[in-house]
């Protein structure tokens, strides 16, 4: 038996007018002036994350085909990179720690909808992604979801709850398959 109920098709935004403008000039931003700029030039893509909110640690590598909703929730460490065609989906804060790789086409979606309700409410849970931490190919994290330090999740895993440190994660959903040792210069000498 279905339920009776009727469910908006209009819904008003969860967002303030400011918020959506803010975004609106941020979208043109990123088409006009981060989307075009030569791959290398990745101290202009951090400058205009920066100009946008986002706190960005030195040496931060972000490529030009890199998507970020709302540059205000996104905290790069030293030394991160995102990759080509990373999708930073950030209604909620994500953190990246120092040295953390995001390989392409991952999808770090930090909101979801309650699909209990019936107007499916707005869920935003934020992402923390401690440091020496590798998203490799195509990794989808999910929202309030914390990796912790060093660990490496495997290509095309799903992330939907915490992971522990210093393992190498894959599946859907990951899950720790082993530890991570990692070997010093000339160790394999």
């Amino acid at each position: 038996m279905r339920a009776n109920y009727t469910v908006r098709s209009n819904r008003p935004s969860p967002f303030r007018a400011s918020h959506l403008a803010l975004r609106g000039l941020w979208n043109l931003v990123w088409l006009l002036l981060f989307r075009p700029s030569p791959r290398f030039i990745h101290g202009w893509r951090r400058l205009l994350l920066r100009l946008f909110g986002a706190t960005v640690g030195r040496g931060v590598r972000i490529y030009p085909s890199t998507r970020v909703w709302g540059p205000w929730n996104l905290t790069l460490g030293e030394h991160a990179v995102l990759g080509p065609d990373v999708d930073c989906y950030c209604v909620a804060p994500i953190e990246i720690g120092v040295q953390s790789t995001i390989s392409q086409y991952c999808y770090l979606c930090a909101a979801t909808h309650d699909f209990e309700s019936p107007d499916f409410r707005l869920i935003a849970r934020p992402i923390v992604i401690r440091d020496q931490v590798w998203l490799c190919a195509d990794v989808f994290v999910g929202p309030g979801v914390t990796i912790a330090e060093g660990t490496v999740v495997g290509a095309r895993s799903s992330v939907f709850s915490d992971l522990p440190a210093w393992k190498v994660c894959v599946g859907s959903p990951a899950k720790a398959r082993r530890d991570r040792t990692v070997k010093t210069p000339n160790s394999d000498l």
